[in-house]
């Protein structure tokens, strides 16, 4: 990984950042992206400590905005001449159904359409990177879910654990696609489930699913671990060749129908970049 270029969503603490922390110690340069600028400086400040003290870099968006998640692609690019790896990572968990400002149910936007519009927008930065790859932070959580594409912003009914599993469902369906529509440009796109990692998320989801949470994460591995399969997609010669696929504990494994269903990942594809006011 010496000098190659990665871009982290969700980097400034759990499994993002441990991932971050990898790649910077075998020799990668770092852009972060985050939220809240705080632990954003921290963040940096701790890769600029590690191994290899590179200068590291850092832009800050709200990942459910779609004018902001243009806005950061449009950044990174004029940054960056090429990118190697994009990490789609940040994700969140919302216990009640929450509107953004794009009249997007939350989770949908954060979890989903985030990775649509940020590696769409950074596209031409990834063609120029060598034999660059995009890793996708999907999850188990995607079994017993099925997309209703009349109701994707969830507003006939709403359970956070559902609607979070059905987000994943989605990461899942865009990595596939993107695989088929970018074969042959020398990007490789895979996803992967990390685990049930013990980090912040769902700490803010609010009422009983925060404390469901929470209760839950004594059973959880560490930020670490749940790092292994980003690392490994992001780094490892094993995958520098494979594309669309879905990994767990750094093997290939097998998703549900509903998430290997081509004709779905089709139109979800279509539908986000209506969505997102993008070429598809």
């Amino acid at each position: 990984m010496h000098d190659k270029v990665v871009v982290v969503t969700g980097a400034t603490s759990g499994i993002g950042e441990a991932t971050a922390r990898r790649l910077a110690d075998m020799g990668a340069r770092l852009v972060l992206v985050a939220r809240d600028k705080a632990r954003g400086e921290a963040a940096l400040a701790r890769l600029a400590a590690g191994e290899t003290g590179r200068a590291h870099s850092i832009h800050y968006a709200d990942l459910s905005r779609i004018s902001e998640m243009k806005r950061l692609a449009l950044e990174i690019a004029a940054a960056e001449p090429r990118i190697d790896v994009l990490i789609n990572n940040a994700g969140a968990l919302f216990g009640s159904r929450q509107v953004t400002e794009d009249d997007l149910e939350r989770t949908f936007a954060v979890n989903h359409l985030a990775y649509v519009v940020l590696t769409m927008g950074l596209r031409q930065r990834l063609i120029a990177g060598s034999a660059a790859r995009i890793v996708n932070t999907a999850s188990d959580a995607h079994r017993g879910c099925k997309l209703d594409f009349g109701d994707l912003q969830s507003a006939r009914g709403y359970s956070g654990f559902r609607v979070y599993g059905r987000s994943k469902l989605c990461n899942i369906l865009f990595t596939r696609e993107l695989a088929r529509r970018w074969r042959g440009q020398g990007v490789t796109a895979n996803c992967l489930h990390p685990g049930f990692v013990a980090t912040r998320f769902g700490d803010d989801s609010g009422g009983f699913l925060s404390r469901a949470v929470r209760a839950a994460k004594i059973f959880a591995i560490s930020p670490e671990e749940g790092a292994q399969t980003i690392v490994y997609l992001a780094s490892s010669p094993e995958v520098a060749n494979v594309s669309g696929g879905y990994f767990y504990k750094c093997r290939q494994a097998t998703p549900t129908d509903e998430a290997r269903d081509d004709a779905a990942a089709e139109r979800l594809w279509i539908e986000s970049a209506r969505l997102a006011k993008i070429e598809a």
